[in-house]
């Protein structure tokens, strides 16, 4: 569902709101250290959030490990993200920051779809878990999860790089199962790595 209001935070001057589109709140965001924002679809969320803190976190405990999530809401296309249970951006890990936007975020070239970016999040999220040991990635597509990093792809009009990154996913999800780790699905208003922006 898209969103129709985009809530936001900024520590610096207190200040806090909800807007009627991404715009507006990117111009209150933007350049803000330890700015929050996330987007809703009902006004009433929006407003539970920012009364509750404006916290990511959801209201259970999150488990140690990486979240994974893609999303479209900025207008730009399609953006990628990994985290841990706090939030904490984590695409340096395994990206140049160079590649990454003012968000810490991995933007997309452009005409990918979210299903795409969700593949590819799994697969920056994958390389982290290897990486840093860790037992646990979390993400909320059920069809990355289940089917594609598995390499079940019923489509066949996809292209080959598409066909080269389920490749690549599932030698990573072999790789990291073999020592002890697991992908776990959840919801998306428990994932910290939740971008708010679907479409």
């Amino acid at each position: 569902m898209k969103n129709k209001y985009y809530a936001y935070f900024v520590p610096r001057t207190r200040g806090k709101g909800i807007t009627d589109n991404w715009k507006n709140c990117e111009k209150m965001v933007k350049g803000e250290t330890g700015a929050r924002f996330k987007g809703f679809s009902e006004k009433k969320e929006a407003e539970e959030w920012l009364k509750k803190g404006a916290n990511y976190d959801s209201k259970k405990e999150l488990e140690s490990g990486i979240y994974f999530d893609a999303g479209t809401g900025r207008g730009n296309g399609v953006e990628v993200s990994v985290v841990d249970e706090n939030g904490n951006n984590l695409l340096a890990d395994v990206l140049p920051k160079k590649e990454l936007n003012e968000f810490g975020k991995y933007l997309l070239k452009g005409g990918e779809t979210n299903n795409y970016g969700e593949l590819l999040a799994c697969k920056f999220a994958l390389k982290i878990a290897i990486k840093k040991k860790a037992k646990k990635v979390f993400g909320d597509s059920k069809l990355v999860i289940n089917y594609w990093s598995k390499g079940s792809v019923k489509e066949e009009n996809f292209s080959r790089e598409f066909f080269e990154l389920v490749d690549s996913v599932m030698d990573l999800r072999k790789k990291f199962e073999k020592k002890g780790g697991v992908i776990i699905h959840l919801p998306g208003k428990d994932n910290p790595a939740d971008l708010g922006f679907h479409r």
